[in-house]
């Protein structure tokens, strides 16, 4: 199995398989290989230990035994082990007794609380009935050892717990039923609460996956994560936790919780703290050694391994482990130099730390980072700020071409004060570093003379910064101009603003499609005249000359959706470029005035008829603001550039509109259909069942007026007079009435 798929479960599984065919002698290699791998796998150690039980190989039995019983808390595993100690001890007599009677004990030690656990509690009992009693004594030590296991089964929440209770009830009224009222009672509360936890200890249980190997983490383990999260959190507010034993609880839930997720560092963590946080130091110190062992790698573990050794006084063990990070390669980052100045500053003093950084400078891996750590560290820890200057400096002759470097120098000469060496260090970083790599500087550059600088230093340094990025990205063609972003800038203090959210939400916009408007869309342009914008095809006759300066979607890339290309139809071979140019703007003109288009094509009687009803439905408004979309890279557009479109257009209102577009249709004829999309010039015969529109259209107007002036009237009996008096008097002059004045705009309408 290859270093690269050596976690393919799939793999490990068919190997399995395959070994419970071969004899052991071939078999063991194969599941060697397979537990270096998976050394938590516990139904390869039981599949292994079992094909070495079968050829009574006893001494390759016990040496399997040894190596997996204390990490794979498996209850089928170790009844597999109990299996082996009675048939080693099934014919030693009482000493072979005795020894299995400890082996029962040191199983339900580390299992006897697994929810699981059921039958190996029944089994130990049945042994202990089992064991020979020649006089008194000897009976009765039976009955008591056989009362004690009853007691502990019946308090651990296990699936066999309402089974075992009815045979310690019966075993206790078998010996005596005066003694047994009194031990029942008492032990009654006790049975029934580990029934309650058992029931809500079942719910997290049921979520796991007991077959799972232990893999590295993946997103198909993450509900697994989960599944043990909650089952550990359960565990430590478990209500049965009334004394230090109930943490064996928890801890088994850990080991068992590793077996599965063996390479998850943050289980193991939390492991060893849970045990630091308990008292147990010495317990929290062998988990971060065995976590350690299952993950070599793991930096994180390392330092969270010598942060406990520190903070319980062993400096020296914490000193190797830093030594261990820095000697490994792969781990000898600028990071590990930082954190071990930091360890030796703290534990043995400046001079320590002073020596490391002579030495660490010198390493390949030493970046920027270790020169600032080490000149703050002196300069806020020390108290020595001409240290830290001179580190700083040291630092500029390999790291002038840093940006950030520079910021952290400019920070702390901030710190000192010190105006002066501030504009000298921005001039010399301008003066080395590439256009594009100078973009941070020139802000902080900016931003220090805005707060400290007199105000012709101020416009002095945003000229020159205009001009030194006009040639970038980040700036653009605009960068020479002069926007009241630049004022802001100057006149605002951290979340302080000269403007209200609203003005500043509108200028960002406005810059940010000043700066990417081009970018989006490199060949639409202003129309001057073309169809898109003839006056008799145009719906939006509300839009404002602001919005003019949107600019048109790029019409020549657009596609009409013809549903008879599916099945095979082509597109008419009379199709023309005119009307393909902008088919939305040929829609917006079909319905704003039909007399444009006065012959109907339909490509199909049902979906034309659909088509157009939609058209009748669609408000001249909304027809408006979709001729205003620009041309989009995708299937959507840009979301920033259809709110600044929103923003600037002046779209008709809906109502107003809706009246004079629908008796527009009414007075001169029927709406167009599918065909002008199709761009076909072609005329067909109006088919007779579309000679009714002009009643549906009658009759929709009516449905909206009645909607309309059946809403409630104001209670103002001034308003409900002047609206009585409006509506008398426009419905005998034209037939339509608008009471939206009467109302201060809040209701208007049509009748005919």
């Amino acid at each position: 199995m290859s270093a690269v798929d050596k976690y393919n479960v799939e793999s490990a599984e068919i190997l399995a398989n395959s070994a419970l065919h071969l004899p052991i002698t071939q078999a063991a290699p194969i599941y060697e290989q397979l537990l270096s791998i998976f050394p938590t796998a516990a139904k390869y150690w039981r599949q292994y230990v079992e094909a070495q039980m079968v050829v009574n190989n006893d001494d390759a039995t016990k040496q399997i035994f040894s190596r997996c019983l204390l990490n794979c808390l498996h209850v089928p595993l170790w009844r597999c082990y109990i299996r082996f100690i009675r048939k080693a001890n099934d014919k030693k007599g009482v000493e072979g007794q005795e020894e299995t009677r400890k082996a029962f004990d040191f199983m339900l030690s580390y299992v006897g609380a697994d929810i699981a656990s059921g039958p190996v509690w029944m089994e130990y009992i049945a042994f202990l009935k089992s064991l020979p009693a020649t006089n008194t004594q000897e009976e009765s030590q039976r009955m008591t050892a056989v009362r004690k296991a009853y007691q502990k089964a019946i308090v651990t929440p296990t699936h066999h717990i309402e089974q075992l209770w009815r045979d310690y009830e019966n075993f206790e009224n078998s010996v005596s039923r005066q003694l047994a009222k009194g031990l029942l009672s008492e032990y009654q509360p006790k049975y029934t609460s580990a029934r309650a936890v058992y029931r809500e200890l079942k719910k997290y249980v049921d979520e796991i996956d007991w077959n799972m190997l232990a893999v590295p983490p993946t997103d198909s383990c993450k509900m697994q994560w989960v599944a043990w999260k909650r089952l550990l959190a359960f565990e430590k507010g478990n209500p049965q936790r009334i004394d230090s034993a109930s943490n064996k609880r928890i801890i088994f839930s850990y080991e068992q919780c590793l077996m599965y997720l063996y390479h998850y560092p943050d289980i193991w963590y939390d492991y060893a703290t849970w045990h630091a946080k308990s008292g147990s130091m010495d317990a929290a110190v062998k988990v971060f050694q065995r976590a350690l062992k299952a993950l070599p790698d793991s930096e994180m573990l390392k330092y969270a391994y010598a942060e406990l050794e520190e903070s319980r006084g062993a400096i020296p063990s914490a000193k190797k482990l830093y030594e261990s990070i820095l000697g490994d390669a792969a781990q000898t980052t600028a990071l590990a130099h930082i954190q071990f100045i930091r360890f030796l500053r703290r534990n043995e003093g400046v001079e320590a730390a002073r020596k490391y950084f002579l030495d660490a400078r010198k390493s390949p891996s030493c970046t920027y980072h270790v020169y600032v750590a080490y000149a703050l560290m002196a300069f806020c820890l020390d108290k020595d700020p001409k240290v830290a200057h001179n580190v700083f400096e040291a630092g500029m002759k390999h790291f002038m071409h840093e940006p950030l470097y520079i910021l952290e120098y400019a920070d702390f000469l901030s710190c000192l004060n010190d105006d002066r060496n501030i504009r000298a260090l921005f001039e010399r970083a301008l003066s080395s570093l590439p256009q594009e790599e100078s973009i941070e500087i020139w802000k902080r550059f900016t931003q220090f003379e805005r707060t400290y600088g007199d105000l012709a230093t101020m416009l002095k340094v945003e000229q020159r910064r205009k001009e030194a990025l006009s040639g970038t990205s980040e700036e653009g063609d605009s960068a020479l101009e002069t926007s009241l972003q630049d004022l802001i800038s100057r006149y605002s203090f951290k979340d302080l603003w000269p403007c209200s959210s609203k003005d500043l939400d509108h200028l960002s916009r406005q810059e940010w499609l000043a700066k990417n408007i081009g970018k989006k869309v490199e060949k639409s342009a202003l129309s001057d005249g073309s169809a898109a914008t003839d006056k008799s095809s145009s719906a939006a006759t509300g839009i404002s000359a602001a919005s003019l300066k949107v600019l048109r979607p790029d019409t020549s890339q657009m596609v009409i959706y013809d549903p008879k290309q599916h099945q095979g139809t082509a597109v008419p071979a009379n199709t023309t470029a005119s009307n393909l140019s902008n088919p939305v703007a040929s829609v917006v003109g079909a319905v704003s005035n039909p007399l444009l288009n006065p012959s109907v094509s339909m490509l199909d009687s049902g979906s034309a008829n659909t088509f157009d009803e939609v058209l009748k439905a669609t408000p001249p408004a909304l027809i408006a603001f979709l001729t205003s979309l620009p041309a989009v890279e995708g299937p959507t557009p840009n979301v920033d550039i259809v709110l600044s479109i929103c923003l600037q257009s002046d779209l008709p209102t809906g109502q107003t509109k809706k009246s004079t577009n629908l008796t527009s249709q009414r007075t001169t004829g029927p709406a167009p259909s599918t065909s002008d999309l199709s761009g076909s010039s072609k005329s067909h015969p109006i088919p007779r069942r579309q000679l009714g529109k002009r009643k549906d259209l009658d009759r929709q107007e009516e449905e909206e007026s009645t909607t309309v002036q059946s809403q409630p009237l104001p209670r103002d009996a001034f308003r409900i007079r002047q609206m009585q008096k409006a509506r008398g008097g426009s419905a005998s002059q034209t037939g339509s009435v608008s009471y939206g004045s009467a109302l201060s705009g809040d209701l208007s309408g049509s009748t005919c």
